[in-house]
């Protein structure tokens, strides 16, 4: 009969512990090894604590994730935590009902917060015009150049010095094209890393309105002579077979991976997979530029994603949130991380840990993203914060697919980048306007 009771105590105290642990459900869009790096955070997170439970779910690609998000909460079932990327931005800040300010969840919890500990170029972005802190930077990237160093040994180049400009990176691939590479240079994510970082690295207006950061009435700026110039000749070195288009996003990715093309420009995120994958000796260098362009090069803009916590929780759930945020923002996880995955250290602390660990000396060209993001910034190049960000994104790429294909010219198709884009525009901040 003790024995029983006892086992039936036990099973009770079992049962009352289980339910004294808190779910935070937290949305994601990462796959691949950057998953299963999401997975380890939330593991070593739980298990560091008894309160709480980080369940990591996988949501499709960010903008699937987001949609999804936006349904869940109307349907009063949002996750916790979602992840949203860096185009996103203006349109979580303008859902002011659907979102608690990161600020606001650290401070409700009494966790320490400091914003001024984040590198100003990532807090910056995340930061609302009153100075609170909306999101939780989290996979912070920035756009970086890589080459197949054994391709360019093979090709006669030298394996130890990247192209640093524009003009030096036609040259190479005509040399990679001579020693039978049929894909010299691709490039992933052509909207972020040909207009808008291409815009911050030469200092000029990507859109007005310090690129929208100063005001929802941006407008953009892509028609500029520099721009055309620049679109113009991708298109020529695409005719020539020096640059072959792969696709959106990061689709092109995996070709250089399999060393198919020998140059890539993509996120600085991309460092883990290639780490992990490729068969040969690859470097990572800054995106090139052009060097007769006045104030040239100047600063990458951001890119990657952060968190954002949703509104209509718990107050218990708020707490494991900023428990958590706690977590993942200390210099050892974010050191780790940095490491594992080459998106930056989002606070200077795990940047200088990083670099007294020696990890910089022994894998050259994996401080390239940070040195990048963290040189002084100007209102051309701060960021890019518009709405409806996502659409412009695809006519982006819409546009420029008729370009490589020969179908417009770059002026043509950057007049109606900024034709279509203002239109998006326009009707954004009509929707988002103060009654």
């Amino acid at each position: 009969m003790k024995m029983k009771l006892a086992a039936v105590a036990l099973a009770a105290s079992l049962a009352l512990s289980a339910q004294a642990v808190t779910e935070i459900q937290w949305w994601h869009s990462m796959t691949a090894v950057n998953g299963q790096w999401v997975n380890d955070l939330a593991k070593g997170f739980n298990e560091s604590q008894s309160n709480y439970k980080v369940v990591p779910t996988y949501k499709g690609q960010y903008d699937e994730s987001m949609t999804a998000a936006v349904a869940a909460f109307r349907a009063g079932n949002a996750p916790n935590i979602l992840q949203v990327f860096e185009v996103g931005t203006a349109t979580m800040m303008a859902s002011k009902n659907a979102i608690m300010p990161v600020g606001k969840v650290m401070k409700d919890a009494g966790q320490k917060f400091d914003p001024k500990a984040y590198i100003p170029a990532v807090a910056g972005y995340y930061t609302a015009p009153s100075g609170e802190m909306l999101s939780m930077p989290f996979n912070s990237s920035t756009t970086v150049f890589y080459y197949n160093k054994d391709a360019f040994k093979a090709a006669g180049l030298d394996p130890n010095k990247a192209p640093s400009s524009w003009p030096e990176v036609a040259l190479a691939a005509a040399k990679l094209k001579s020693a039978g590479h049929k894909c010299p240079l691709t490039l992933a994510w052509q909207g972020w890393t040909q207009l808008e970082s291409f815009s911050a690295w030469h200092n000029v207006e990507f859109a007005t309105k310090a690129n929208g950061l100063a005001g929802m009435d941006a407008r953009m700026k892509v028609d500029s002579p520099l721009h055309v110039r620049h679109i113009d000749n991708l298109a020529n070195m695409a005719k020539q077979g020096l640059f072959v288009y792969k696709g959106r996003a990061n689709v092109p990715e995996p070709t250089f991976i399999s060393g198919e093309c020998a140059m890539i420009t993509t996120s600085s995120g991309f460092y883990g997979n290639v780490k992990k994958n490729a068969k040969f000796d690859f470097g990572l260098a800054p995106l090139p530029y052009y060097p007769d362009v006045p104030g040239a090069p100047q600063n990458t803009v951001i890119g990657g994603a952060s968190l954002w916590v949703m509104a209509g929780k718990k107050a218990d759930e708020y707490k494991g949130v900023a428990e958590f945020f706690t977590y993942l923002s200390s210099p050892e996880v974010q050191s780790a991380s940095h490491k594992r995955t080459g998106y930056l250290p989002i606070t200077t602390a795990a940047f200088q840990l990083t670099e007294k660990s020696g990890f910089y000396k022994e894998n050259p060209g994996t401080d390239v993203a940070v040195n990048q993001m963290i040189r002084k910034v100007t209102d051309k190049s701060r960021g890019i914060r518009l709405g409806n960000y996502v659409q412009i994104r695809t006519i982006e790429d819409e546009e420029l697919e008729q370009v490589w294909g020969g179908k417009k010219s770059a002026k043509e198709a950057l007049d109606a980048i900024v034709k279509r884009g203002n239109e998006l525009l326009d009707r954004f901040e009509k929707a988002n306007k103060k009654g």
